[in-house]
């Protein structure tokens, strides 16, 4: 029987999905598919801040937003 995951258990995953497009950024090795890897990073950033601000947790949020400015500036230096 499967079971659902917590909120706190979607944050988590939706951080670990992000660094791990994050990663896959790098290996690309075409600028599309980098930029794809990146567009999924944002997107599951962009959830988890959304999740974390819905649960009350703004410490959490804050520090999902510094890692999503990070990812952006890193992809506009290194891949654009």
């Amino acid at each position: 029987m499967m079971t659902e995951n917590t909120d706190e258990e979607r944050l988590r995953l939706l951080e670990a999905y992000a660094e791990n497009a994050y990663s896959e950024m790098y290996d690309a090795g075409n600028p599309s598919g980098a930029m794809a890897c990146y567009s999924e990073a944002k997107e599951a950033l962009y959830t988890a801040i959304g999740l974390a601000k819905e649960l009350g947790k703004l410490d959490e949020a804050e520090r999902l937003s510094a890692r999503l400015a990070h990812i952006k500036a890193v992809y506009r230096s290194q891949f654009t």
